[in-house]
């Protein structure tokens, strides 16, 4: 029966404790680490299962964290196991993957996730560079072992721009995609079209923590394009690996069309965009955007992404935070999805 506040109810039972194995510690995993603690119950009340934190994995060490506890401190971690090992010693449910996403990292994330989904373990992850390389890797593990693999971390952080390529315009008709999922870009062209020079926009986007210390990816288009690339694959069935990509990059020319779009009512946008039409190519283009464009409507680090259906309408995600607390509550969000007891009614 739904509660008395209407709410669609899970089924009844006692309430799991899936063991979660996480690899990677920055500050992204810190974040997700932080936060399966501090909202176990709520999230037990809420959803019907709570995630346990059962081993945290770095480059060399790793750590089992007693049951409901903190992560402990450094000195009291482990030499690094096999990632087998720590599965079969944890009972693991879900791999979490808070990884660099860099060429350095990739290979390791890529063993790892295809390791753990063979196995029949979920995984979750906010590391990019192996689902670019690895994509039909990945999802023939996947159909192996009986598992999922959820990806919202790394396609917009806090934005749940992935479950709607997913399974929110499937029947739908999409036909294109059009978005700002980089929010350093959008912050740095505001600051450009106010003013600012462009060492002064990125300073700034880093100070307040929206910026990476190297933002080169952001301001190149390389990070917009990647997101982009995942979202076609979710959407169109397209391998990341092959497909094409052209750039426009944020630079010191783009002050000057930022400044000349503000001047008309418009604002410079670095749109990434792909098309049903144009298999397997993605296009980064700085935009003179209207009043009425969602992407217009942007503000600070805000992102969006438009999936245009011409027969039902385009639909447009915006917002979403750009920070580790972001990418950290869509791994959350991701985890519960593929541990939650599945519903009933209307869930």
């Amino acid at each position: 029966m739904p509660s008395s506040h209407g709410r669609t109810s899970t089924p009844p039972g006692p309430v799991e404790d899936p063991a979660v194995v996480l690899s990677g510690y920055g500050p992204v995993g810190r974040a997700y680490a932080e936060r399966l603690l501090a909202r176990g119950e709520e999230i037990a009340r809420e959803h019907g299962v709570r995630p346990r934190l059962a081993a945290v994995r770095v480059g060399t060490a790793q750590v089992l964290p007693p049951d409901g506890e903190p992560v402990p401190a450094r000195e009291a971690w482990s030499p690094l196991a096999p990632l087998e090992q720590t599965l079969e010693r944890t009972g693991a449910r879900v791999l979490v993957q808070a990884l660099p996403s860099s060429p350095q990292a990739r290979q390791q994330a890529a063993e790892e996730a295809a390791l753990a989904l063979r196995r029949g373990v979920h995984v979750v992850t906010a590391t990019k560079s192996h689902l670019l390389s690895h994509w039909r890797e990945l999802g023939e593990a996947a159909r192996a072992g009986g598992s999922l693999i959820r990806i919202s971390g790394a396609t917009g952080a806090a934005l749940p721009a992935a479950d709607l390529a997913r399974t929110g315009v499937r029947g739908l008709g999409c036909r294109t995609i059009r978005a700002c999922p980089n929010g350093t870009a959008t912050f740095v062209l505001d600051r450009l079209a106010a003013g600012d020079g462009l060492a002064e926009a990125v300073r700034e986007a880093q100070r307040r923590g929206i910026a990476e210390a190297d933002p080169s990816a952001d301001l190149s288009g390389a990070d917009a394009a990647t997101k982009v690339r995942l979202l076609a694959a979710l959407v169109w069935g397209w391998d990341p690996s092959t497909v094409r990509v052209d750039t426009q990059p944020v630079d010191e020319r783009a002050g000057r069309e930022a400044a000349a779009a503000a001047a008309d009512g418009l604002r410079l946008r670095a749109v990434a965009s792909a098309a049903a039409d144009r298999p397997a190519v993605v296009e980064v283009r700085l935009e003179r955007t209207a009043p009425g464009d969602p992407l217009h409507g942007l503000t600070g680090p805000e992102k969006a992404v438009v999936y245009g259906c011409p027969d039902a309408g385009d639909i447009t995600v915006s917002g979403g935070r750009s920070s580790p607390l972001g990418a950290a509550l869509a791994m959350l969000r991701d985890t519960l999805d593929v541990t939650a007891p599945r519903p009933f009614g209307f869930g």
